[in-house]
Order: structure tokens, then C-alpha cells, then sequence
């Protein structure tokens, strides 16, 4: 800590120590406190959480806490860091205020009150106001949850809640704007932009902090947002989180009779036609760069508040680094970009792919994990969780311990060719270049039914290095659902979907074989499934094809 931010956190702890301390006031002083306006929460509540929320277990982001377990079962899990940092920032986001909400009684709103209140004994003191609490993120956070269900809360509150509430939301208010240009790169920008321009508008005095987000806005929607309408993290989940806050900041600034900034309806505008090219036959997104499959619901909602709920999905985003091929009985989703700078979820996936069969996904990427165990995270995020080529098990980018890319491919060439409906996407990356040698390339091929997708990859010496490449393991992660077999004559495998539908797989230049593996769709749990793995040793060129073929009815 340096002397800038000493002097910062003391005048934080001071403002707290006296928000806790100073004694009610009289029910006509406290009506002298108001929001100038309510900000928008499009994002609909679900009550089944916000009564669990009132039992006391705390279900975020797919993962159920049980406050009574936690601890000394005294109070809410502010502390909690066996869930993991994403678990928290949930937590002291206040996000999940809409869920209470969704329940609409009086209990709700009291367990609201309750929590707020007790959040403020707990974060009063500078050792209690550290990190995830107070950074700059979880304060943008929090401050648009505070703001928006502020009238479900204050309804019925008595002067003591309603003053600590008003001051807390000016203390938070002030301190984000002093901190705003800390934040982390990618969508942790948005959500400070969002809370200062919020705040700006709802709290009295709030002219800098408008104009200050107005700014901050104008040059991280310029960063952030690429050439061909995709968020710079590459992550579809993050994708659609930049779609619901910047909507909720549109319809926020509208009720305000404000202007709206062109760079903000310019850019929602943008990122809804790179939001479809990441969805499935299921209408969930495709599991890249730390994504879940999201709700399907949510993402048609998001899609309709940003006034896009009608179009075709894109099929080149040559600079988010995505491609689809799409045909009536197959997507095909491939990631043919580099690892993401910006974010704290970034992959070493660079050229794998996804495949879906009408409704039911075949072909996956294994996930992300948002829970509290670091080794899950990290094997998640590693190539050979991916359904591309690995060698010597060694991922294509360095992984940082923060979440980040400490180095990765930094060539990449694609290319895509149309022709009578059938499509051909070539790519090739030099990941492996600098420590091993290698330039991997891939061929990908769909027919204009989508019936047939094939596949050839290839890895070339094009450097003689000390340690040289010596194996490598061409890997197809099957989702959950889907059976496989391997024929009698082992030349094949069999891909049986819920459906009844049968996809059959062959491969040539490497030994096949069907190994364990493991899916977390959802970020928080982890279902067992399979793998079709294509292995060998790399010689000075290797080449290996494969291709999958739905196999007519009754096969």
C-alpha cells in the first residue's frame, strides 16, 4: 500500500466507523432523504432463490452456501473464500437483491434491510473494508443493486435504516470515484462506468461523478469493444453481461431524460449480432474463454432489450476470433483467435471448436470452474480441456496465476472459403513455436446440410529446439449426454444424442481411443463424460484427419 492509498483507506474507515455510530434520525429528517431517480435492473429476479435467500442459503452463481454451516453460523458468509472469488463477488455485488425482490412480501424485504445492515457492521473498519468489498468493481456492482431496489427496501423501513442506507450509497458513491481508475481491465470498466453515471444521477451532487462516468465511458467502450461488435475479453458470458448492463445504463439515462451517448447505443447495437454467433441449436452459449452456458431464457431477454431480438447470428468475427459454420443438421463453433489480454477467466483454447446437433450439443469445450478449488480452475482453463491438439500436454499460452495470459500464440492466420453451401476455415497458430518448434494447423470442413464435418491437423517442425515436441493428443470432449461406443472392428465410434440421432466418428494417422473427461456447463458442477482421443508421436510433419457423419435413421 503506498501513501495514496493509506490516506484513501483512512478516510474510508473514519466515514464508516461514523455511518455506524451516529444516532437515528427523526422521521421528518429522514424524509428529507430521496433518490433523485431509481435506475433500471433488467435482469428479472428468481423468487425460488429469494426465498432461499430468506431460509438463509445464498445460491450464486450455481453454487448454494449455507450461512448456518459457514462459521460460527452467527450471520451472512461475507468471508466466505472456500467458494472462491467469483462466489463473493457475487456476493457483495447485491445482485441477488432482485431475487428478494421477485418475491414481492414483506419478509423479503425486511431479510433486504437485514442484510444491507448487517454488510455495514461488518465493512465498518479499514482491516473489514478490504477487497473483495471494496473494490472498484464490487462497488459498481453494488452501488447500481443498492440503487436499483432501493424502493423495494425503503418502503417500509424505519428512519435508522433509511439513514444509514442514503449515507452509505454517498460514501460508496464518493469512494468509487476515487478509485474508478483502478479497475481491472474488461468488464470490471463497465460496471465502475455504470455505477458512477448511476449514482451521478440518483444522489444529490452528483454532477462530477456524471460527468466523470460519462468520460471514463466514452474511452473504455472504445476499448473494449472491437472492430466487429465483440466484447475484447472474448468470453461469450462476459459478452452477455456487457449487453445487459449497458441496456440497463440506456434505459436508466432514457428515464432520466438524458442523452444517450451514441458510443453506448452504437456499441449494444454491435454486440447482439456477435452474441448469436456464440449460441448453440440449444440457445445457450458455447463454452469459450471461461463462459457457461447461461439460461436460455435470459439470453432471448437480453437480446429483445437490446432491441435485436429478431436476425441471423454472425459467422466471421475475424477480430473477436471466432468463426461458425452453420447447416440444418449441425453448428460448428471455433475459436480462432488469440488468448483474451483483458479479463481474469482467460483459456489456452486457441483453435478448438464445438459442435452441436440440432437442440443437443455433441462436441464441447470442458467449461469453467468458479468455485473455490484453484486446481479445477486451472485444469479447466488449460488446452487439453479443450477440444483441439495438444503436445506433450502442454498448454498453447502461459497461464497467470491472476486469471490472465501471461504469453500465447501471436500468429495466427484464418481464412474462410464459401462455395455450393459448403464452408472451409483454415487456421494455424504458432503457440508451440517458441518452446517446442511447432506450428499447429487446422482444416475445418462442414457440408451445406451440416451432415458431414471433417477435419485435418497438422503439426510442422519449423524450428530444430533443444526440448523438441515429441507426442501429441488430438482431443473431441463429449457432452454428457452423448453415448459412445467404439465398432467391432475399432475403425469407428459411435455418437449416440438423447435424440436417437447417431453420429459416427473415424479418424486416420493416430491411435483412437475413448477416455475419461468432465463437463461444468453451469461453472459449479462437475459431470463426469467422455472423450474421443486421437494420439501418436510427432514426427517432422504430422498429419491427422478425422471427420464426423450423421448416420441416416435406424443405424
Amino acid at each position: 500500500m503506498d501513501a495514496r492509498d493509506g490516506e484513501t483507506s483512512g478516510i474510508l474507515g473514519g466515514a464508516l466507523r461514523r455511518l455506524v455510530s451516529r444516532s437515528p434520525l427523526s422521521p421528518r429528517a429522514a424524509e428529507s432523504y430521496r433518490l433523485l431517480l431509481r435506475p433500471a435492473d433488467l435482469t428479472p429476479g428468481v423468487a425460488a432463490r429469494g426465498e432461499a435467500l430468506i431460509a438463509g442459503t445464498f445460491d450464486l452463481g450455481g453454487q448454494a452456501v449455507d450461512a448456518a454451516h459457514v462459521g460460527d453460523g452467527s450471520g451472512p458468509p461475507w468471508r466466505h473464500g472456500e467458494a472462491g472469488d467469483y462466489w463473493l463477488g457475487e456476493l457483495h455485488g447485491f445482485a441477488w437483491l432482485r431475487d428478494l425482490r421477485a418475491v414481492g412480501d414483506g419478509q423479503a424485504a425486511e431479510r433486504a434491510r437485514t442484510l444491507v445492515l448487517d454488510w455495514l457492521r461488518q465493512h465498518r473498519t479499514i482491516e473489514q473494508a478490504a477487497a473483495p468489498a471494496w473494490g472498484s468493481e464490487s462497488l459498481g456492482r453494488r452501488l447500481s443493486a443498492w440503487l436499483a431496489h432501493s424502493d423495494f427496501m425503503l418502503e417500509s423501513a424505519g428512519d435508522e435504516f433509511i439513514r444509514r442506507f442514503h449515507q452509505a450509497l454517498e460514501l460508496q458513491a464518493r469512494h468509487l470515484a476515487r478509485i474508478a481508475r483502478n479497475a481491472d481491465d474488461g468488464l470490471a470498466q463497465l460496471l465502475v462506468c455504470k455505477g458512477l453515471i448511476e449514482s451521478g444521477l440518483c444522489l444529490p451532487d452528483g454532477e462530477r461523478r456524471l460527468s466523470q462516468g460519462h468520460k471514463m465511458l466514452e474511452t473504455v467502450l472504445s476499448q473494449q469493444l472491437l472492430g466487429d461488435g465483440g466484447h475484447v475479453e472474448r468470453n461469450p458470458s462476459t459478452h452477455l453481461a456487457a449487453i445487459w448492463h449497458l441496456t440497463a445504463l440506456r434505459a436508466t439515462l432514457e428515464e432520466a431524460e438524458q442523452p444517450v451517448p451514441p458510443a453506448l447505443a452504437e456499441g449494444i447495437a454491435r454486440l447482439a449480432p456477435v452474441l448469436r454467433m456464440f449460441r448453440h441449436g440449444d440457445g445457450k452459449l458455447a463454452l469459450f474463454n471461461g463462459a457457461v452456458e447461461e439460461e436460455e431464457g435470459l439470453i432471448d431477454l437480453a437480446l429483445s432489450r437490446a432491441g435485436a431480438s429478431g436476425g441471423s447470428a454472425m459467422l466471421d468475427a475475424p477480430d473477436t476470433g471466432f468463426r461458425r459454420i452453420e447447416g440444418r443438421h449441425a453448428i460448428l463453433i471455433a475459436d480462432t483467435g488469440a488468448p483474451a489480454a483483458a479479463g481474469r477467466r482467460a483459456h489456452a483454447g486457441t483453435t478448438s471448436i464445438e459442435i452441436s446437433a440440432g437442440r443437443e450439443r455433441l462436441v464441447v469445450n470442458c467449461g469453467d470452474w468458479r468455485g473455490g478449488d484453484a486446481g479445477w480452475r486451472e485444469a479447466l482453463r488449460a488446452t487439453a480441456a479443450h477440444s483441439t491438439l495438444v503436445v506433450d500436454d502442454t498448454n498453447t499460452a502461459s497461464l497467470g496465476s491472476g486469471g490472465g495470459i501471461a504469453d500465447g500464440p501471436t500468429t495466427i492466420n484464418v481464412e474462410r472459403h464459401d462455395q455450393d453451401g459448403a464452408t472451409w476455415i483454415d487456421a494455424s497458430h504458432d503457440g508451440y513455436l517458441d518452446t517446442l518448434g511447432l506450428v499447429h494447423k487446422r482444416r475445418l470442413y462442414a457440408g451445406a446440410e451440416g451432415a458431414d464435418v471433417r477435419g485435418e491437423d497438422t503439426l510442422e517442425q519449423v524450428r530444430r529446439r533443444r526440448r523438441q515436441g515429441r507426442h501429441f493428443a488430438l482431443r473431441f470432449h463429449l457432452h454428457p449426454d452423448v453415448r459412445c461406443a467404439m465398432t467391432e472392428d475399432r475403425r469407428a465410434i459411435l455418437l449416440r444424442l438423447p435424440s436417437g440421432a447417431v453420429w459416427q466418428m473415424r479418424a486416420a494417422g493416430a491411435s483412437v481411443s475413448i477416455d475419461e473427461s468432465v463437463y461444468a456447463g453451469d461453472g459449479a458442477n462437475r459431470r463426469r463424460t467422455s472423450q474421443v482421443a486421437l494420439t501418436g508421436p510427432i514426427e517432422d510433419t504430422t498429419t491427422v484427419k478425422w471427420a464426423f457423419k450423421l448416420l441416416p435413421k435406424g443405424n
